[in-house]
C-alpha cells in the first residue's frame, strides 16, 4: 500500500458547461477552507460522487460524508455530456451497440440505476422535467445505419425487449429533419437536463446533511495514523475511508496508468430559437436521437422548461492521454458540427452555435469499470466507458456499498470484472488511436 498519492492532472475542459449556463444561477461555491474530518470523503461530486454519498446515507443516515469536487456542481463532465441515462446495452466499441456479455444482466442493472435516480428526483424534489422518461431514437441517416438498426433490433428481439421501428416520415414529423430514412425507438431511456439532476441531487444530499464542497481540488492524501488526510488549497480532511468518483482521473492518482483511454468529445448548442426558428422547425418539443453507428453524431432537441428551445449536437472525439486539451480541438470540432446541424435542418442555417465545449470520458480496451477496494479504506467507482449517467450511478452505487461492507447485485457484477486491459506504448496509443478515430467519423460519413 502507498501511503501518500498526489493528483498529477485537474479537469482540463474547454468551453462553458452549456447545460449548467441555460439554468438559473447557482449559489456561491462552497469550498473548503478549514480542516476537519469525516466518516468518509467522497472526492468527485458528479453522477458517480453523488450517487455514491446517497446510498451511504441510505446506508447509514449517521454517518459524516464530506464530498469534494474541483469544480462548480454541474461545470465538469456532469454537465457537458448530452443527458441520455440508456438502460439497454450501449457498447461503444461495437458497431451496433451490441453488447458482448450478459446483455438481460446489464440492462437490469442500467434499470436499477435509472430506478436509484428516479427515486432521487421524487425523495429531492427535482424538477420532472430534469428527468423526462421519453426514450431515445437510433437515428439511420444511410444504408448501412439502417443495417445497424435491423440487426439491433433482431438483438433486442432476442433479449424480449420493446422497441418500434420509424421510417422516414415520422422521423421527419418527429425532429423537423428530413435528413434520417429511419429510426429505432426503445422506451426505456430518461433524457435527463443533466446539470439541473445534479444541481437537485446536491441541493438534496446537503439537506440530508451531506457536506458538499466544490472548487475544492484534491491535491493529496496520505495515512495519517490508521486515518487518511485529504488535502485541498485551502482546507484538509482526517477520514477513514475514501471514495474516488473521478472517472478517468483514477489514473492521475497512479492508478491503472497505461491502461485508461482518456478520451474527450464535443458539443455545440443553439441559443433560444425563436417563434419564426420554431415554425420553420417544426417537430416535436422533445427528442434525442442517437446515432446507429457509435462514431456518429448525437442529436437533441430541448425546451423551456429544460432551458430553452435549442438544439444540442455531438459529435468528433479526440484522445489525449495527458487529458490536456487544446482550443483548436474545440475549434475543430465546432466547425464539423455546425456543418452536421446545417446538413440536418437546412431551414435553419445561418443559426450560429451560442455554446460549444468538450467533456471527458475515460474507456477501458475491454469495457471493464474500475470498482473496487484500491487500498485499504480507499474505493473507486470510475472508468464509465462513455456511459456516465447510467454507469457512473452504478459504480457509485457499488463503490459506496463496498466501503460499507454491504453485498449487492452491483458490487458481484462489477467485482467480478477483469482488470482494464494495458494499452500500447505511447507515442502509439494517440497517434495510432486518433488515427482510427477519424477513420471512423469518415466511415461514419452522414451518421
Amino acid at each position: 500500500m502507498i501511503s501518500e498519492r498526489s493528483a498529477k492532472t485537474l479537469p482540463n475542459l474547454q468551453g462553458p458547461a452549456a447545460w449548467n449556463r441555460i439554468l438559473a444561477d447557482q449559489p456561491e461555491a462552497m469550498p473548503l477552507s478549514e480542516a476537519t474530518s469525516a466518516d468518509i470523503v467522497v472526492i468527485g461530486a458528479g453522477f458517480a460522487g453523488l450517487s455514491a454519498a446517497r446510498r451511504l446515507n441510505q446506508i447509514d443516515s449517521g454517518l459524516n460524508i464530506v464530498v469534494l469536487d474541483a469544480c462548480r456542481i454541474a461545470e465538469s463532465s456532469a454537465g457537458r455530456n448530452s443527458g441520455f441515462m440508456i438502460d439497454l446495452p450501449h457498447e461503444l466499441n461495437s458497431d451496433d451497440y451490441a453488447g458482448a456479455g450478459d446483455d438481460q444482466a446489464i440492462t437490469s442493472l442500467n434499470r436499477k440505476a435509472i430506478s436509484f435516480a428516479g427515486d432521487a428526483v421524487e425523495d429531492y424534489g427535482i424538477d420532472r422535467n430534469f428527468f423526462d422518461c421519453a426514450g431515445k431514437i437510433n437515428g439511420a441517416a444511410s444504408s448501412k445505419a439502417v443495417e445497424h438498426n435491423v440487426s439491433y433490433a433482431r438483438h433486442l428481439q432476442e433479449l424480449g425487449e420493446a422497441y418500434e421501428m420509424l421510417d422516414a416520415q415520422q422521423m421527419a414529423d418527429l425532429t423537423g429533419s428530413r435528413h434520417y430514412l429511419s429510426g429505432l425507438y426503445t422506451p426505456g431511456t430518461v433524457m435527463l437536463q443533466p446539470a439541473g439532476y445534479i444541481r437537485g441531487l446536491a441541493k438534496g444530499l446537503r439537506r440530508k446533511g451531506v457536506r458538499i464542497f466544490d472548487k475544492s481540488p484534491v491535491q493529496r492524501y496520505a495515512r495519517q495514523g490508521s486515518a487518511w488526510k485529504v488535502v485541498t488549497p485551502e482546507g484538509s480532511v482526517v477520514t477513514q475511508k475514501i471514495i474516488l468518483t473521478v472517472n478517468g482521473h483514477l489514473e492521475s492518482f497512479g492508478f491503472e496508468r497505461g491502461r485508461l483511454m482518456q478520451l474527450f468529445l464535443f458539443a455545440v448548442m443553439t441559443p433560444e430559437l425563436d417563434k419564426e426558428a420554431l415554425s420553420r422547425l417544426g417537430g416535436a418539443p422533445r427528442w434525442g436521437i442517437t446515432p446507429s453507428d457509435p462514431m456518429g453524431t448525437t442529436m437533441r432537441r430541448i425546451d423551456t422548461a429544460q432551458g430553452g428551445n435549442r438544439i444540442v449536437t455531438r459529435t468528433c472525439a479526440v484522445l489525449k492521454p495527458n487529458m490536456q486539451l487544446h482550443a483548436k480541438s474545440l475549434e475543430r470540432a465546432a466547425c464539423v458540427m455546425q456543418r452536421k446541424f446545417d446538413e440536418r435542418f437546412p431551414q435553419l442555417v445561418g443559426i450560429n452555435m451560442e455554446f460549444r465545449w468538450a467533456g471527458h470520458l475515460c474507456l477501458s480496451l475491454n469495457s471493464v469499470a474500475v470498482m473496487r477496494e484500491l487500498d485499504e479504506g480507499v474505493y473507486s467507482g470510475c472508468v464509465q466507458n462513455g456511459l456516465g449517467t447510467a454507469r457512473g450511478t452504478l459504480t457509485g452505487i457499488g463503490a459506496a456499498e463496498l466501503a460499507c461492507g454491504v453485498s449487492s447485485d452491483i458490487t458481484c457484477h462489477f467485482g467480478a470484472e477483469a482488470p482494464p486491459r494495458k494499452l500500447p506504448p505511447q507515442p502509439f496509443r494517440e497517434i495510432g488511436a486518433n488515427m482510427v478515430l477519424r477513420w471512423k467519423e469518415w466511415r461514419a460519413a452522414a451518421e
